[in-house]
């Protein structure tokens, strides 16, 4: 039997996320009923809730619903300190608190655009809750937590927006997106950007400087004994040089 449930509910978690662009962590709406079904069945909602959801869960509330708990009987005090420990949603109900049903109904809108699942045990706001595409319904029922099956509303819309009638959410983000890339506006009409003027960029004070001239290699200066040196030649000696001379200047003897 768990298995049989754990494998509904993960179909109806694959369905709302794709038909409805569901994404961890789930945000779970609770109100008083719904803990006080959990402290009477021993269900602790921390541990439980993520494992059956298969992923991540933020558990909140409203003031509304802890301050309708405040104005009822002290049986229901146990309930009061469970839902405390959740995070608290702000709603528009500052200056006068309406009942916990009201207000969640409210948080919801028409089209559940923060994508809440709503966890109750009360039966008038489950069955409004229906009339309401894409809300996924959480609930206790035989000391176990139970994903309701997608609600007719839910289903009806999801073949509308099939067959082209309806226009989805992420399907509206997708083609907005789409049209900002392509430089067109909400109508269809082309956005015509201003030109951006150049800044006048200041130069670049390296630039500025001068280039270093590159000192000329001075040639060491001759000393007065380097200028002066002679330039010897060698006298060839001729052969025979006595003997050429002693013809020349001949003696009488």
């Amino acid at each position: 039997m768990k298995i049989k449930r754990q494998k509904q509910a993960k179909k109806s978690i694959t369905f709302y996320k794709y038909n409805f662009s569901f994404r961890q962590p789930f945000q779970v709406l609770l109100d008083g009923t719904f803990c006080q079904a959990a402290l009477k069945n021993k269900i602790q909602i921390k541990e439980q809730l993520p494992k059956y959801l298969m992923g991540e869960v933020h558990l909140c509330t409203t003031n509304c619903a802890l301050k309708e708990l405040e104005s009822l009987p002290k049986e229901l005090y146990g309930a009061k300190l469970i839902l405390q420990r959740f995070q608290i949603r702000n709603c528009q109900h500052t200056k006068e608190a309406l009942p916990a049903s009201q207000c969640l109904l409210s948080m919801l809108g028409e089209t559940n655009p923060h994508h809440y699942f709503i966890a109750t045990q009360d039966q008038e706001l489950t069955t409004a809750l229906k009339k309401i595409p894409g809300v996924p319904l959480l609930y206790i029922i035989l000391n176990t937590i139970v994903l309701d099956k997608p609600s007719a509303s839910t289903l009806k819309h999801v073949e509308a927006v099939q067959q082209g009638g309806i226009v989805s959410s992420f399907q509206q983000k997708s083609l907005q997106s789409l049209k900002e890339k392509q430089g067109l506006g909400k109508d269809g009409e082309e956005k015509r950007g201003k030109k951006r003027k150049r800044k006048s960029n200041n130069p670049n004070p390296l630039s500025c400087l001068k280039k270093k001239t590159k000192p000329m290699q001075q040639q060491p200066k001759k000393t007065e004994g380097e200028k002066k040196k002679r330039s010897r030649h060698k006298k060839r000696k001729i052969a025979g040089g006595e003997a050429a001379a002693v013809n020349s200047n001949p003696t009488t003897a």
